[in-house]
């Protein structure tokens, strides 16, 4: 089986994130044997969704969304422009203010890291089951 990888750059708007999940859906849709199950499709498209709103709240407005299929991982890479690594919080079960996607997205994901780029930006890989 081949590595199978699609990419898509993207600036703050309205219907940024649903389209990041739009996209995932369409390449896990697009992957061929074996397929990848309901469960594992719906995990891979919360850990984009996470990981395009913590990019687009905390990592200046844009980003860059990397999926690549391996043969026994889903790789969801996301970049943004801002050198700040994401950092855990307590969620906020109050006023509404979030804290929960970085916990998720650690908890769903088999490894994640976080890569500083070369031009002072970010990316963070995190590597899914298939």
């Amino acid at each position: 089986m081949t590595t199978m990888t699609a990419e898509r750059t993207a600036l703050r708007s309205h219907s940024a994130v649903a389209e990041a999940r739009q996209e995932a859906r369409a390449f896990l849709d697009a992957l061929g044997q074996p397929a990848i199950g309901r469960e594992q499709t719906d995990t891979v498209v919360l850990v984009v969704s996470e990981l395009v709103t913590n990019a687009l709240r905390h990592g200046g407005g844009a980003y860059t969304l990397r999926l690549a299929a391996h043969p026994g991982t889903i790789e969801v890479a996301v970049g943004d422009p801002s050198p700040r690594p994401p950092r855990m919080r307590a969620p906020d079960l109050v006023d509404g203010t979030g804290g929960f996607g970085w916990h998720m997205v650690n908890d769903l994901a088999h490894h994640v890291v976080v890569t500083p780029g070369p031009g002072g930006g970010k990316t963070i890989p995190a590597l899914l089951p298939r």
